[in-house]
């Protein structure tokens, strides 16, 4: 059985989320395989793809002796769209009810209008992540970027542990703790926000991997109000501490590049006359701040807070020291 050209795989992906939602005890491999006319490895290819970007996705316990796969809680709103020409079909025929005078189907037309809208926006927000998974899936795109090896059962055992709001027992920097897991923040390094429940109820950030010798407990806790996008939005990167009013400025030499680049939620950017550019945010994580000012050379400069500049100045004094010392 010959398999579908490759240019299909995302649509195919997203069509196979969509038969998932629609059945109740989710869908088999030999299912996959004769609804899609591909063969079972790459069956396997496009459960596996949704595996991985996808985590509502799990199989399910049923009685059937064939194992499936399906949604446990709603999705389908969130991977179904409507695009501009699909929106300006319907604005015709409300027109064309209008023109008729029949205002009550006008009205209804128009009320499906603001409900499909308002579902659009949902979608907006997740397409980038999942398109972007997919194609590193389906072999189209490539991640590079300097990272640390982690174990997937460590991943795999934390991953549940904050599905379930259970705690779990690991070793960090040689001590063994318990740990209630709230979530992830992915960057370079990939660092687990946590309380450690021998050191009070603050979260912490810690390095994915430096933990060992995970295990899940049968312990639950609560997760109170923490709100990871919040938690998240507070530093430049993933340290936590004072926050700054920060702002930059950027030369014309790289001003479409600032302009099409995000530096943080809060941002706010203005172009001068002199086609500079100013960055204004508010965050945490000086030392990050000043790490990543280094990519921008000399066509960038700290306006304020002057402790900032200071300390970037410094930085840089201690670098040049450093590299000259080997001349």
């Amino acid at each position: 059985m010959e398999d579908k050209p490759r240019y299909s795989r995302t649509s195919d992906i997203i069509e196979l989320l969509i038969l998932m939602q629609s059945k109740i005890q989710g869908v088999t491999l030999s299912e996959i395989q004769k609804y899609f006319n591909v063969s079972r490895r790459t069956a396997e290819r496009m459960r596996d793809s949704i595996m991985v970007c996808v985590p509502q996705v799990e199989e399910l316990q049923t009685f059937s002796r064939e194992k499936r796969w399906g949604f446990k809680s709603g999705f389908l709103k969130e991977i179904i769209s409507f695009t501009p020409e699909e929106i300006t079909n319907l604005e015709k025929i409300k027109e064309y009810h209008k023109e008729c005078g029949f205002t009550d189907k006008e009205k209804v037309i128009e009320t499906t209008i603001t409900k499909i809208n308002a579902l659009n926006r949902n979608y907006i927000t997740m397409t980038d992540d999942i398109i972007e998974i997919l194609m590193q899936s389906e072999g189209f795109a490539v991640k590079q970027m300097p990272k640390y090896k982690i174990d997937l059962k460590i991943i795999s055992c934390i991953r549940e542990a904050m599905k379930k709001n259970l705690k779990f027992s690991a070793k960090y920097n040689g001590r063994t703790a318990k740990f209630l897991p709230l979530g992830l923040i992915y960057g370079e390094k990939i660092y687990l926000i946590a309380i450690d429940e021998g050191k009070g109820k603050n979260p912490y950030n810690y390095l994915l991997h430096k933990f060992s010798e995970v295990k899940l407990l049968k312990e639950t806790f609560d997760r109170g109000n923490f709100d990871l996008d919040k938690y998240a939005k507070q530093s430049f990167g993933v340290y936590q501490g004072k926050c700054y009013d920060v702002k930059l400025l950027f030369s014309k030499n790289v001003a479409e590049e600032v302009k099409n680049y995000f530096f943080h939620p809060s941002q706010k950017i203005k172009e001068n006359d002199d086609k500079s550019v100013i960055v204004k945010f508010k965050a945490s994580g000086e030392y990050e701040i000043i790490w990543h000012l280094f990519k921008w050379g000399n066509d960038v400069q700290i306006i304020s807070p002057t402790s900032l500049r200071n300390q970037y100045i410094d930085m840089l004094q201690k670098t040049l020291d450093k590299q000259k010392s080997i001349i």
